[in-house]
């Protein structure tokens, strides 16, 4: 988050922590055992972070951001004051939990707490700074939220728009603000703005309290700063920074999105939702795809923009509409982003394969196997090979408007003659929306699936961002999910059940009836024969 320039003066120029500031802090707690921190570091994070610990290892060259290098003692999780180091729970922490949205894990499962506490006091051996008494760190006192509620959320929208959050997050936190194209770290990397709205993909936490301290302590090393400053200076109140945190929670959703193995696409009377905002979207269910980056095939691209889509579909016996949403910090191809792009193609290595510089456009492709099998065979997910392709629709921002065809690995695509699928588009702050439409039914039976209901069908689905400097084989890709178009509910469904338990009553009421005879009649021969014997 990026305040006005004023305050951005305030934030960062006035009242930064020096990281010579004494502290009074107690020792480490750990034991200093720098010889196992040192294996441990050697086989699980020297590829990343470099032998040396200067964020320079053999596959640095492929992320943004770059891994942390330890040398400088420069960390963005903390619960310290901008400029100070972390303590050594901030760190225990990270390596527990990683940087979600960047390419560090959390550690927590793979490494037992003896091993990160080994790990823990060896990164700390790579900086001088952790070695000097008068540079020990002292966390911030964080207090409590206070109540929520609507009045919350309308103060911390007035604040949020007050200082300028939106010049780099975007009206609606999706991280596409007017100053955005322009962002770089310390080491003059592009750099995206967060995206407010995926709270799973905050660093240091999506919880409120995690938000809150972050606009305490800043991400240093990024343009985002401390807001610390400004309440020492009170400029604003502890609370107003509270209701800023809590509003930033409430643009993402409750909670973070899980992956479906199938999306069901319902049948219904009536027209279907072809327009991108259509309201009959309302009460179509979504269903979230999450995407990586295709590190398979070179070149290898390991910073994909696009996180995951959501998927909605319906379709009315004769007609499937399927939408698809995601986040996209521009309209693609867009002249404020080129420089950016030309930046992160230039820090991103991507196996020694030259990339020109250029606009390229947004991108999305819808997958399918040609036919459907009978068993769970299917066709290799990445854009399938020559010898066994896959069907695509493929929609593109410029010149617009979508294409089927068969996909033969991912350096080859033929698009099949005619029009056979449509696709509409919109574009609104952050977000594309874009709805395909295609006959269930086709006459090209081999090259063109048939959409059977009460079937699964492979899906899978590709995304590039052109404002990140991505195209062909550079996109984010899923793995394959399963499609149903659900067949109508017969009426003999409903009545099939009522017959059913009408038929068990009436029989067991026969049997009762039965048995009740039976045993009157054995009543009635025991008394005759007492009468005879008497």
């Amino acid at each position: 988050m990026v305040v006005s320039s004023g305050l951005l003066a305030l934030g960062l120029g006035i009242g930064l922590v020096s990281r010579a500031a004494p502290f009074p802090f107690p020792p480490s707690p750990f034991p200093q055992d720098t010889a196992k921190g040192r294996a441990v570091y050697d086989k699980w994070c020297a590829s990343c972070h470099g032998d040396g610990g200067a964020g320079d290892g053999p596959a640095a060259r492929y992320m943004l951001p770059r891994p942390r290098d330890f040398t400088a003692a420069l960390y963005q999780v903390r619960t310290t004051a901008s400029g100070q180091l972390p303590t050594d729970a901030d760190l225990m922490t990270v390596m527990a939990n990683g940087i979600p949205g960047t390419t560090m894990p959390g550690w927590e499962t793979r490494l037992s707490k003896q091993d990160r506490v080994a790990l823990l006091v060896h990164l700390k051996s790579f900086s001088a700074f952790f070695a000097d008494s008068s540079q020990q760190p002292q966390p911030l006192e964080f207090g409590r939220a206070p109540g929520g509620g609507e009045p919350t959320v309308r103060a911390g929208r007035q604040f949020y728009d007050s200082i300028g959050c939106a010049k780099c997050h975007g009206e609606l936190g999706r991280g596409d603000g007017p100053s955005a194209p322009t962002l770089k770290d310390d080491a003059g990397l592009p750099i995206l703005a967060a995206d407010l709205s995926q709270h799973w993909l905050f660093n240091g936490g999506g919880r409120v309290e995690d938000i809150y301290r972050r606009l305490r302590t800043g991400l240093d090393g990024t343009p985002m700063p401390s807001f610390s400053d400004l309440i020492d200076q009170q400029f604003l109140t502890d609370e107003e920074l509270w209701r800023l945190a809590q509003y930033v929670r409430r643009l993402s959703p409750e909670r973070a999105p899980e992956a479906a193995e199938v999306i069901r696409a319902p049948q219904r009377a009536g027209p279907l939702p072809a327009a991108p905002d259509d309201s009959g979207w309302a009460d179509v269910e979504r269903y979230w795809v999450p995407l990586v980056g295709q590190v398979i095939r070179k070149p290898r691209w390991f910073t994909p923009a696009v996180s995951g889509i959501w998927v909605q579909a319906v379709h009315d016996g004769a007609t499937l509409a399927l939408r698809l949403t995601w986040h996209d910090r521009s309209a693609s191809p867009d002249t404020a982003w080129q420089d950016f792009a030309d930046k992160v193609l230039a820090a991103v290595a991507s196996d020694d394969t030259v990339v020109a510089a250029g606009l390229w456009p947004d991108q999305v492709a819808v997958q399918f196997p040609r036919r459907l099998a009978d068993g769970m065979e299917r066709p290799y997910f990445l854009m399938g090979s020559s010898a066994d392709p896959v069907y695509q629709w493929r929609w593109t921002s410029v010149p617009g408007g979508a294409v089927a065809g068969l996909a033969r690995g991912l350096e080859r695509f033929e698009a099949l003659p005619g029009t056979r699928v449509a696709a509409r588009a919109i574009y609104d702050r952050g977000a594309w929306r874009v709805v395909f439409t295609r006959t269930l039914a086709t006459a090209d039976t081999a090259n063109e699936l048939v959409f059977r209901t009460g079937r699964a069908i492979p899906i899978a689905l590709f995304a590039w961002d052109g404002s990140m400097g991505e195209a062909g084989a550079r996109s984010a890709v899923s793995s394959w999910y399963s499609l149903a178009l659900e067949r109508p509910t017969p009426p003999t469904a409903y009545l099939s059940p009522v017959v059913a338990m009408a038929l068990t009553l009436g029989v067991g009421l026969v049997v009762v009836r039965r048995a009740q005879t039976r045993g009157e009649r054995g009543t009635r021969g025991e008394r005759g024969k007492g009468k005879g014997e008497g």
